[in-house]
């Protein structure tokens, strides 16, 4: 059984996937920036899967070279990847008018750049040792603009062109790709959302649910091993899916609801 390699793996859906991963007797290898939120993390994996290994990695995503170099390291301690999960990144919600260009670099440099630089470095690795099966994190966002993400939703609709493409390009060198788009989902993350978050925005987000991490997680693991491209749980998500072209005038027409009602 080969490791798991999951970024963003300190906290979130990434920590719950790695932790459920573990429990399935897979080694671990988990890359975050915060060497404090990493030893927290490998704690309680090895909580729940005493007799794994669990190797932590403080890196940036966003910085090819680093991110390069601590993935070439874990591969040659650990060997190449059965799983491999993107799941770091982070929203900061706003108006398009006033966020500095700074913070829309930012997040297309973590949430996609990111995923890109992790898939692209271990791709080869995982070809050569037989393939496998790697996840990507994206968001409802990669369906439909929604008012307040202008920073955000790029980075999650370009991940979603990514995840399609190596879906066909990577089957024949034996990987699987799967990209999930998780409902609100109680994570650090979208706590820090609600400190930026524009009251229409907040209203235009209701209603879909609060998700654990694990079962969200659980999701992703479940689709990947089945090979699907496409995780979405939840009504709301599965909708946007199947049907965000037809509704999308709909979601347009209670967002400007929403903004005249709530402003921003």
């Amino acid at each position: 059984m080969r490791p798991v390699f999951v970024s963003g793996g300190s906290s979130g859906i990434g920590y719950a996937a790695a932790k459920l991963l573990a429990q399935k007797g897979h080694d671990i290898a988990i890359f975050a920036r915060d060497s404090v939120k990493l030893a927290r993390a490998r704690d309680g994996i090895l909580a729940a899967a005493p007799n794994v290994d669990v190797r932590c990695f403080a890196v940036d995503v966003s910085d090819r070279a680093a991110v390069t170099a601590a993935l070439d390291e874990a591969v040659a301690a650990m060997g190449a990847p059965e799983v491999a999960i993107a799941s770091a990144g982070f929203a900061q919600p706003g108006l398009f008018s006033e966020q500095p260009l700074e913070l829309h670099e930012r997040q297309m440099a973590v949430n996609y750049f990111g995923a890109l630089y992790f898939t692209k470095a271990l791709a080869g690795p995982m070809a050569k040792a037989g393939g496998g099966q790697i996840g990507l994190i994206s968001s409802g966002t990669a369906f439909v603009g929604i008012y307040g993400y202008g920073a955000y939703a790029p980075s999650k609709f370009a991940l979603r062109g990514l995840a399609e493409i190596l879906h066909l390009e990577l089957e024949p060198q034996g990987i699987g790709v799967t990209i999930c788009y998780p409902p609100d989902t109680e994570t650090p993350q979208l706590e820090a959302e609600k400190a930026t978050k524009p009251a229409a925005t907040a209203k235009i987000s209701e209603g879909g649910g609060l998700w654990q991490a694990e079962p969200v997680a659980q999701r992703l693991i479940d689709g990947m091993a089945r090979g699907r491209l496409v995780v979405a749980p939840g009504f709301q998500m599965a909708g946007l899916h199947r049907f965000g072209s037809l509704i999308a005038p709909v979601l347009r027409w209670h967002q400007r609801r929403m903004i005249r009602k709530f402003g921003p």
